[in-house]
């Protein structure tokens, strides 16, 4: 009897190793979802016009208030990195299936799922933010898609006098007057029409750390990414006062920019792309 209750025992833990090693090798690729989550520190912004009470309020590092009326940015260029190194990109080259316009006023759009990644374990999650130069040339034959998308009424994502996105559109008021701040990045080109050389690059490659791994394959992970906005004037590079035009330095309105003055708030949200490589965003939990 006691040999007999010995084998039913090893036939069911028997069962139960083939249960789960079938399982595991059933397993097949799977979404991940990027959830955005844009805040003032660990306050989720809401937006408001000039005169809005129930805008959220921000007070810079420089004792500035202000508050957004209007928040977008572009996510492009995803990367998932495995345990061992293995770096897994996602649509790279392709706009229409790889990257997205972000946008506060739209709940939907802070909601990204990247479809059929390969299974496995990921540890490390890479994107950009804007778009890679060799891309950002407002294609609508190759991406009609992005192309709609951020050039619609509800996005504006086009620059009206040049041949690329807007990488970042912020609308907003500050100070206790409520003056208007107007902060667009995105990269530029110099030269003549057929001539053109790079300019400033505005895009930005972001590397964050997942503090616990994904697992890819009988799970569907969503990863939240927090966007902390109190970068924007008092990042790790640069504290910024805002000014008027009189005075252009650290100039964020909107009858005044200039490429210079771009790359400080470029610089504070998106990172320097050397010593920093995270600028604003973080990873707040991953979801297997």
């Amino acid at each position: 009897m006691k040999n007999l209750k010995n084998y039913i025992l090893s036939a069911a833990v028997l069962v139960g190793f083939m249960s789960c090693s079938s399982d595991d090798n059933d397993a097949v690729a799977n979404n991940v979802t990027l959830e955005f989550t844009n805040t003032f520190n660990n306050t989720t912004i809401v937006l408001g016009d000039a005169t809005s009470a129930d805008a959220t309020e921000n007070t810079s590092e420089m004792g500035q208030v202000h508050h957004f009326s209007e928040l977008k940015y572009v996510v492009s260029n995803i990367r998932l990195i495995k345990a061992d190194g293995t770096e897994i990109p996602y649509n790279v080259n392709d706009l229409d299936n790889g990257a997205t316009v972000i946008n506060q006023a739209n709940t939907e759009t802070l909601s990204y799922v990247l479809s059929d990644i390969p299974v496995g374990d990921y540890t490390e999650i890479k994107f950009g933010l804007g778009v890679k130069s060799d891309l950002n040339d407002l294609d609508q034959v190759s991406f009609p898609e992005f192309y709609d998308n951020a050039g619609s009424n509800e996005t504006q994502m086009h620059w009206e006098w040049g041949t690329g996105y807007r990488f970042t559109k912020i609308e907003g008021f500050y100070d206790t007057d409520n003056k208007e701040l107007s902060f667009h990045s995105g990269s530029t080109l110099e030269g003549e029409e057929g001539n053109y050389t790079q300019g400033v690059d505005a895009y930005r490659d972001i590397t964050l750390s997942l503090p616990t791994t994904a697992t890819v394959g009988n799970s569907a992970p969503t990863i939240a990414i927090n966007a902390n906005f109190d970068y924007l004037l008092s990042g790790e590079n640069y504290t910024i006062t805002l000014v008027t035009t009189e005075d252009i330095t650290n100039n964020a309105t909107p009858s005044a920019h200039t490429a210079t003055e771009m790359m400080k708030f470029v610089e504070n949200i998106g990172g320097n792309g050397t010593t920093d490589t995270t600028g604003m965003f973080s990873i707040t939990s991953v979801e297997n």
